[in-house]
């Protein structure tokens, strides 16, 4: 414990509480919207690092709610895997981490309403609808976390819309290659989220939550992780197949490797801790797909 305590002293502290292997789902779909525009039009590096920045603090502050509303329903103990740990273990007040939260939710706020001052005002509207499913992911009486619709929330608002919002703000258009596009980005992140909902399956299921992987139950669970993935590269192969976009998009094959180890890992092992490096290698694949995808559309513009 007093280990613990040490590791987690001092600025380490507060960047655990941000749970940064989930910080990916924000990022990836940010770049892969930004990336696809760039062969549309000359993009504005300031409007991509307000949204950046802003997606990265909503997810921070989903992942502070998280925290204290799994704390304040007695969910989470010191010895819970993949939490912040700063109250359970830190001693940190729970009202702190909230606040800590809310003000994040501020200041991510702020940089949408420069984002709309850029652009237009119905995205405020749609800004607020995701903050607000950020909040109620795990707040409010119903969270959707503890539901079986937490993977489709989080890969339609974290996913879908951010990469279509990034490749907006950019165009002031949304086109029928930035939709397609956005379908691996989806999935992605909804894996981010079946990922940790198969390493927690059995803490869930004695907290009461019904998740899908819980539902499902853990081979099943297993098995939908599998197609999220595989959906994601067949999704693209069916794009360049049909000439919709460029054979350069091949180039997400590079980092098949990692489904490939993450499923294995999930289908040998059952204990929360050996499943983490599965669990964040999840993160990982969303964030190295997009890139790769982004890669082979420039390449395909510019060659």
């Amino acid at each position: 414990m007093a280990t613990t305590l040490q590791a987690d002293s001092g600025w380490r502290l507060w960047w655990q509480l941000t749970r940064p292997h989930t910080l990916t789902a924000s990022f990836a779909p940010v770049f892969l919207g930004t990336m696809i525009a760039i062969r549309d039009t000359q993009i504005d590096w300031i409007l991509f690092s307000a949204m950046l920045i802003a997606s990265l603090l909503i997810q921070a502050a989903t992942n502070m709610f998280n925290e204290y509303y799994d704390f304040a329903r007695g969910l989470d103990n010191e010895k819970s895997v993949g939490i912040g740990g700063a109250i359970v273990r830190n001693g940190v007040k729970p009202k702190t981490v909230l606040g800590l939260a809310f003000l994040l939710y501020g200041i991510a706020g702020i940089l949408g309403i420069y984002i709309c001052m850029q652009t237009t005002w119905w995205l405020l509207l749609v800004g607020g609808v995701a903050m607000i499913i950020g909040f109620l992911y795990t707040g409010g009486p119903y969270p959707i976390a503890y539901t079986p619709f937490g993977e489709l929330f989080s890969g339609l608002f974290m996913g879908f819309l951010i990469v279509l919002i990034a490749f907006y703000i950019q165009t002031g258009t949304i086109t029928l290659d930035a939709l397609l596009l956005s379908v691996p980005s989806t999935l992605l992140v909804a894996a981010i989220m079946m990922a940790n909902n198969i390493r927690d399956i059995v803490g869930d299921a004695a907290s009461g939550r019904k998740t899908l992987a819980i539902l499902a139950g853990r081979p099943a669970a297993v098995n939908i992780l599998l197609s999220f993935f595989v959906l994601s590269y067949l999704w693209i192969m069916i794009l360049v197949l049909s000439g919709l976009i460029t054979p350069w998009a091949l180039l997400v094959f590079l980092s098949v490797i990692k489904p490939v180890k993450i499923i294995r890992i999930f289908k040998v092992h059952t204990e929360p801790l050996k499943v983490m490096p599965a669990m964040k290698d999840t993160g990982i694949t969303n964030t190295l797909f997009a890139f790769l995808l982004a890669i082979g559309l420039l390449l395909g513009h510019l060659i």
